[in-house]
């Protein structure tokens, strides 16, 4: 049986690398895919149809949704949301039949019934635990970003992945930058050493605040409907949205050692909720330091930022959600790189795709897509805490001081 502790997978450099090289699934399947992002309709299929449910059905559980039902090796059959008028919503955009729509916070259970596999789009404090059902229930997972909101689940998530592929199901990250051929390939890369030793790194995500869904924040279904403005049900805003910037960061120098920084409140023109609106830190490696910056709040005009840039001893690496992935440096080094213009759509084109045809094989290779996922979360977990110590924190000091989330989920209809 799983549980919730602190203990943590300890890795060194090295293996982290080797584990975080996960682009092997996706490159195994990305062939498909690639053309599947243009018109997945429009291609041959007589492979085998599977019955999946999506959990969470607003904004993002709706858009993933759509890039599902576009694969012909998926059947969109249920769906749960906490609010039945969202998954009556969800239900006539995609044709699910009223018997398969479900209300609750343990609704999803009883979908569990009918499906091969599910779609985890629910509020991120949600995710262990619907996840852990699932693969109890011998069902296939994908799971969004971030795939826990605290130490604890994140091992959780560990392991409940390595123990499903010894069964034969898959669970697989829906990251969008993992499932992109150009972030991949640098990745690659620059594991190889096309930049040399990494020394130092800049990385930024800046955007705008995220609306409210409710002026009723101070009941427990308007609280529900503003969840991302919530700790306990979101993470804090490196978890829940900067995680995109801090994953390349993650994927690229591995676990820091040491985190310093500060974080805040400053720019929101509410005071709905508790969680943060800019974090300014120094991640320390073993080699290679990166500072990182990030708000989320309105900047007069200022556009969207999620982006990049590694410096090795032999070249530098740049990147931008939705622009150009590149290495600079010397003839040798050089590496032109290419852009996702549309990668919150493409990565997850190709990540539903890499799960389908994983799913097909009865092959999860280990699940490869959970490892990176766990350890850019525990990053951002740990940037969180060091910011609001208020001083230096080291790896340890973390692991040993984190503290279990525990939602509050008072009032609310199970």
């Amino acid at each position: 049986m799983l549980t919730l502790t602190n203990e943590t997978h300890i890795m060194n450099r090295r293996s982290f690398f080797q584990a975080t090289g996960i682009a092997s699934l996706a490159s195994q399947f990305a062939a498909q895919a690639a053309d599947k992002a243009a018109d997945p309709a429009k291609l041959p299929y007589d492979g085998p149809v599977f019955k999946i449910g999506n959990i969470g059905c607003g904004g993002r559980g709706t858009f993933v949704s759509g890039i599902i039902a576009e694969n012909p090796g998926f059947k969109l059959t249920a769906a749960c949301d906490y609010f039945e008028d969202r998954v009556k919503t969800f239900g006539e955009k995609f044709g699910v039949a009223a018997d398969q729509q479900f209300t609750g916070l343990d609704g999803y259970k009883k979908m569990l019934e009918h499906v091969d596999a599910v779609a985890i789009h629910s509020p991120p404090g949600f995710h262990v635990q619907q996840a852990i059902d699932a693969v109890a229930a011998g069902k296939h997972v994908l799971i969004a970003k971030p795939v826990a909101i605290d130490v604890a689940g994140c091992e959780v998530i560990r392991q409940l992945a390595k123990d499903a592929a010894k069964k034969g199901i898959v669970v697989l990250a829906d990251v969008q930058c993992r499932g992109d051929e150009f972030f991949q390939e640098g990745m690659k890369r620059i594991h190889e050493g096309a930049i040399g030793d990494l020394m130092f790194g800049e990385c930024h995500y800046e955007a705008d605040l995220i609306p409210l869904q409710s002026e009723e924040d101070n009941t427990p279904e308007g609280r529900l409907k503003n969840w991302i403005r919530h700790r306990d049900l979101a993470g804090d805003i490196i978890t829940e949205q900067n995680i995109h910037a801090l994953d390349i960061v993650s994927w690229a120098f591995g676990r820091p050692t040491r985190i310093s920084g500060t974080c805040g409140r400053g720019g929101r023109p509410d005071n709905v909720g508790d969680v943060s609106d800019h974090f300014a830190l120094l991640f320390e490696f073993q080699k290679g330091t990166v500072t990182f910056a990030s708000r989320q709040y309105a900047a007069w005009g200022s556009p969207f930022l999620c982006d990049n840039r590694f410096v090795g001893n032999k070249g530098a690496f740049t990147s931008k959600f939705g622009g150009r992935v590149m290495i600079r440096g010397g003839k040798e080094n050089f590496w032109a790189g290419g852009e996702s213009k549309n990668l919150y759509r493409s990565g997850s084109v190709n990540n539903v795709e890499s799960f389908r045809a994983a799913i097909a094989a009865k092959d999860p290779k280990g699940n490869p897509t959970i490892e990176g996922a766990v350890e850019t979360t525990l990053l951002t977990l740990f940037g969180e805490f060091a910011a609001k110590a208020g001083h230096s924190v080291t790896w340890d000091e973390f692991i040993r001081d984190a503290k279990p989330v525990k939602m509050n989920l008072d009032g609310l209809k199970a």
